[in-house]
């Protein structure tokens, strides 16, 4: 089994959301359908980027880290250079 730390961006106003899932298919449609309480305001939402683990431990070190100040900065960054282009 894999987890994945994503982060998605609303096209409604631009803010990033990062999470945690086993199934990154699945919980994008979930946060597109409106059926995550904390982004189903601001729907549509993009992948920016997600990242692969073997334990659920790791990836929620990781989580938690991109949504700590740095890691929201990581983030933005990460976002202007991959649409830059």
């Amino acid at each position: 089994m894999s987890f994945f730390v994503y982060s998605i961006r609303s096209l409604k106003d631009g803010r990033f959301y990062v999470g945690m899932t086993e199934s990154l298919e699945r919980r994008i449609k979930e946060h597109n359908n409106g059926r995550t309480k904390s982004t189903k305001g601001y729907t549509p939402w993009i992948l920016v980027f997600f990242e692969k683990f073997k334990t659920r431990e790791e990836a929620r070190k990781r989580e938690k880290y991109l949504k700590s100040g740095i890691g929201k900065e990581f983030i933005k960054r990460y976002w202007s250079r991959s649409s830059a282009g």
